[in-house]
């Protein structure tokens, strides 16, 4: 096989392509981003008194959005401000969505990194660097998380204080056969973990044992399947049993460390063992 030797572009120093390029490509493609199932919201979304905002994502499951905003060059104090006045911005406007700020640029200075960090975890924030590369004739863009956030999350105790019931998750999330299907994977569990049971949160239905939560697995009902959480690190050798096992793998979800499957009941029939498999690592590396 023969190898060429890709040469670096500067965008913002091209006679013919422009940040209206890059952002139709992402637009495009949001998966060349990295931060999960993105479905475009909106384009040169206009702020109150604040100018525009250059792409609005929200990923298809969890509601998130993203605010992300492109640079040609250099990263610079600007940038920093406008991409955190948009997020700011949008988040006061629909609370109801949780908010990420994104900044791509095609070079994040050590600078750059230094300001943001002393901030990042409060400000939810994501810096991505893009690489142009030239090709023979054509171009490619590459695109590196350099700054991922702080997964600050909820502790225990805010787990507590957003319990539901088994009906809140049957009749408006998911329904009473997608919930079932958390039991279950719960009778699955209890083959390697037993005395655990389901515990009904807000957000998602956890695990618990004797009254305390311990989430290595999750759930989240929908009205046609349920997603399974399986609370692992990101790894090559895990990413290949699920791709093998052929069911509808979603991306990894880089901020709560988890993997998510979505699954039918005929699904984890067919895959009983697989599941077992996965959900008991799990178990042993943040449960058992």
């Amino acid at each position: 096989m023969e190898f060429i030797k890709p040469e670096r572009i500067w965008i913002k120093n091209h006679p013919e392509l422009n940040e209206k390029w890059v952002q139709d490509i992402i637009a495009e493609d949001p998966s060349l981003l990295g931060l999960g199932d993105l479905v475009l919201k909106d384009k040169e979304r206009i702020q109150p008194k604040a100018g525009r905002l250059d792409l609005l994502f929200q990923d298809s499951d969890s509601g998130r959005r993203y605010e992300v905003e492109i640079q040609l060059g250099q990263t610079d104090e600007s940038h920093i401000v406008r991409t955190i006045e948009y997020w700011d911005i949008e988040r006061k406007r629909y609370p109801q969505y949780d908010h990420c700020a994104v900044i791509v640029a095609e070079d994040i200075t050590a600078r750059f990194l230094n300001v943001i960090g002393l901030f990042n975890g409060n400000i939810p924030l994501i810096a991505i660097q893009m690489n142009a590369l030239k090709i023979a004739d054509k171009i490619a863009l590459v695109f590196t998380t350099v700054l991922d956030e702080l997964t600050l999350g909820l502790d225990e105790d805010e787990e507590e204080a957003e319990v539901t019931d088994r009906t809140y998750w049957e009749t408006k999330k998911g329904t009473k056969e997608t919930v079932a299907l958390a039991d279950q994977l719960l009778n699955i569990v209890h083959q390697f973990a037993p005395g655990y049971e389901l515990k009904y949160n807000k957000f998602y239905i956890g695990l618990a044992k004797n009254g305390h939560p311990n989430n290595f697995v999750s759930f989240r009902a929908r009205k046609g399947y349920l997603i399974l959480h399986i609370r692992l690190k990101q790894s090559d050798d895990v990413q290949k049993i699920l791709d093998e096992s052929g069911l509808d793998v979603m991306d990894y979800d880089k901020r709560w460390r988890n993997y998510r499957i979505r699954l039918t009941r005929n699904d984890i029939d067919s895959n009983d063992e697989m599941l077992a498999n996965v959900m008991k690592m799990a178990y042993e590396n943040f449960g058992g």
